[in-house]
């Protein structure tokens, strides 16, 4: 017997869609924001879209977006809207901040990361299936925010740039904040805390506290230990493991 989907439900799972798709406007703004010289203004938008993308997904499971309306690619459309926020957007902010070295030579370093990041949203197996992201997770929005908030020599983001964009060819499995079982609750906790730091240095700009950002910088120690160690552990045999 066909299931069918109430009118009520076809909204909801609309309403998510269009929920995801406002990182496209965010996108233009933050854009627009960086050609204005309004770096602040930027990173809010930022800040905002870096929320929606953190809840959208747990909103499309809820409301079974997928099988409301299956027709929609609403994993299409937020691939789409990821690679404009977390990429497109932050490179073009440090390039037109000054943040990245002038001239040809900071064309083809922005250039790194919006190619790199366009194999890696092209890859299949980019999210896999127990939930981590394989290899560096184009979290360029992360990079801006730093590059800004710690007003990062053009030299030291160069070399960000071209390592950050060679890691996302490395087969680390980095951890989905919302959705990676293991320690599941505590980064949920930590991601949360992490993004009220972001929210309290934004005001503080262009002279932040310089405690609470390096305070800040702890969560993405664990983030990148947490992934580093839960990348080994998943690839060592079971004996193995517990033979140490």
């Amino acid at each position: 017997m066909r299931q069918t989907t109430s009118p009520w439900g076809q909204i909801s799972a609309a309403a998510v869609h269009l929920y995801t798709a406002s990182g496209v406007v965010l996108a233009f703004l933050i854009v627009l924001a960086a050609f204005q010289g309004n770096t602040a203004q930027a990173l809010w938008l930022g800040l905002i879209a870096l929320v929606i993308d953190s809840t959208d997904g747990t909103l499309a499971r809820r409301f079974r977006v997928s099988e409301t309306l299956p027709w929609f690619d609403g994993r299409r459309l937020d691939d789409i809207v990821d690679y404009l926020t977390y990429v497109f957007a932050p490179v073009l902010l440090l390039w037109s901040g000054n943040y990245l070295p002038a001239g040809n030579t900071g064309m083809v370093l922005a250039a790194l990361p919006l190619l790199a990041s366009s194999y890696q949203f092209c890859r299949v197996d980019a999210k896999t299936d127990d939930h981590f992201f394989l290899g560096f997770p184009s979290y360029w929005n992360v990079v801006a925010f730093y590059t800004i908030v710690m007003d990062l020599s053009p030299v030291t983001v160069s070399v960000i740039f071209v390592v950050c964009s060679l890691l996302v060819f490395v087969p680390i499995q980095y951890v989905y904040p919302s959705r990676t079982v293991a320690f599941r609750p505590l980064t949920l906790a930590l991601t949360g805390l992490w993004l009220i730091c972001y929210a309290l240095i934004l005001p503080q700009l262009p002279t932040p506290n310089g405690l609470l950002s390096n305070f800040s910088l702890l969560y993405l120690i664990y983030y990148l230990g947490l992934s580093l160690y839960l990348t080994f552990k998943l690839r060592t045999p079971k004996h193995t493991q517990q033979a140490l």
